[in-house]
């Protein structure tokens, strides 16, 4: 699996902090990360572990919403 992109509604430190354990069970840190900066607030997976689908439950597992960023 390549680099994927989703919008999320991870939109501060605060909501980085909770879902970074959900992540991080599943991905490393060096795997994931979130631009809360930009307004899409874009989560990028960089990683084969996981299929889309399973990112998207991981996160909505969470309590945020996802949609994936097709190129």
């Amino acid at each position: 699996m390549a680099k994927q992109q989703f919008k999320t509604t991870i939109k501060c430190a605060g909501c980085l902090e909770k879902v970074t354990p959900f992540m991080n069970e599943k991905l490393t840190s060096e795997e994931w990360s979130v631009d809360i900066f930009t307004p899409s607030k874009i989560l990028t997976v960089d990683s084969d572990k996981l299929t889309i689908e399973e990112i998207e439950s991981t996160v909505k597992q969470a309590g945020f919403q996802i949609e994936r960023i097709e190129e």
